[in-house]
């Protein structure tokens, strides 16, 4: 699991578009975990049923290998019959199903790793995902859909909804998934006043993305247990005291491309350990208050404001007798600061000259 794991978290940034996923990556992956979680299972007999395996059980228009049926770009308009009970891993990928019926996935005990991105899903039946404890991947990216599917798989892992339709959040949404670390609702007409209070109810995700939705605040009743959050690409206005005194844990932050023109005093003490902030292309017109007394903070994205001056103490601790981690990125450019003017002092912190990014300002 901790694959898996990491290999998540290292993949995640701002939307992409549409790329397929290549299933057998995420295979070895699931194979090398196995071995890992297994004492001794080192029986010849299974190389042998890899060696021959039988391709005669494979539905229709689709590949299958030991573990994996692919059914990816064959212009499927429902989920393929008979697909074999042993599945691990199963990829519909950019197809036209329109629909998710209560026995699609009937018998499919095993599988691990559920891919539906880039289809044309709108509806998904209450009890799809009945008994299918092991599923621990769900991609349902780029589909149709306008809200979260009920009775989600229990142990899932990680979760993507990115560029649905999805405008609401409904109460205990994902209530029951104790194990999901990854949540994705990118690029979804998502608006602070769909998420119903309690959605995120019984949730101890680490990273929640909601770039590129409707937001106009930063949504105040997200998981706790939260390290990485991202906010990019929203119309989020100002920062605020409360805004993060729910997420202690918080360790990146993404606000880029929003609107904020304001960051209010002591905002950001709430989120002592965080190491990286992106506050670029907004509106601010001074480095925020208290970035200085944060201890951790080692990337920090000012680029693309409206920031005029920057004074000595804005990113480094004021006594010396502080313990600092060292910046290794500081971005200032397209700012209307003259960069000249900057007291060498000002990133006394910093690891070097290339760990700081500044510029003539660009109109």
């Amino acid at each position: 699991m901790r694959v898996f794991l990491l290999l998540c978290l290292l993949v995640l940034g701002n939307a992409k578009p549409y790329e397929p996923i290549d299933v057998m990556e995420y295979m070895k992956n699931y194979d090398i975990m196995m071995a890992d979680s297994s004492d001794d299972d080192d029986d010849d007999d299974d190389d042998d049923d890899d060696d021959d395996y039988d391709d005669e059980n494979c539905p229709a228009g689709c590949h299958c290998s030991p573990g994996v049926v692919q059914c990816s770009d064959q212009g499927q308009i429902s989920v393929p019959e008979k697909i074999p009970e042993d599945t691990v891993m199963l990829d519909l990928q950019n197809n036209d199903i329109t629909e998710i019926k209560e026995d699609d996935f009937k018998g499919l005990h095993k599988l691990y790793g559920l891919f539906l991105i880039n289809n044309k899903i709108s509806k998904i039946h209450p009890n799809a995902f009945k008994n299918m404890d092991h599923l621990r991947l769900l991609y349902l990216s780029y589909n149709l859909l306008t809200e979260i599917p009920d009775n989600l798989p229990p142990n899932v892992v990680e979760l993507r909804f990115h560029e649905n339709k999805i405008n609401r959040v409904q109460k205990d949404a994902f209530k029951g998934l104790r194990k999901l670390h990854v949540l994705e609702l990118g690029a979804n007409p998502l608006a602070n006043s769909g998420m119903e209070l309690g959605a995120f109810n019984g949730l101890s995700t680490l990273y929640i993305g909601m770039a590129e939705a409707k937001l106009t605040t930063v949504p105040k009743d997200l998981p706790k247990s939260i390290t990485q959050l991202n906010l990019d690409y929203n119309k989020i206005t100002k920062v605020e005291v409360e805004d993060f005194i729910r997420y202690k844990n918080l360790q990146w932050l993404g606000l880029g491309f929003n609107q904020i023109k304001f960051v209010e005093n002591g905002s950001l003490a709430s989120i002592p350990t965080v190491r990286e902030i992106h506050l670029d292309n907004n509106r601010l017109k001074k480095v925020p208050p208290g970035i200085n007394s944060l201890r951790y903070l080692q990337v920090i994205y000012l680029h693309g404001n409206k920031i005029n001056n920057v004074g000595v103490n804005d990113f480094c601790p004021i006594a010396t007798g502080i313990k600092k981690n060292l910046y290794t990125g500081i971005s200032l450019f397209a700012n209307p600061v003259k960069y000249w003017e900057i007291q060498p002092a000002t990133f006394r912190c910093v690891t070097g000259r290339r760990g700081v990014q500044l510029g003539n300002f660009r109109k």
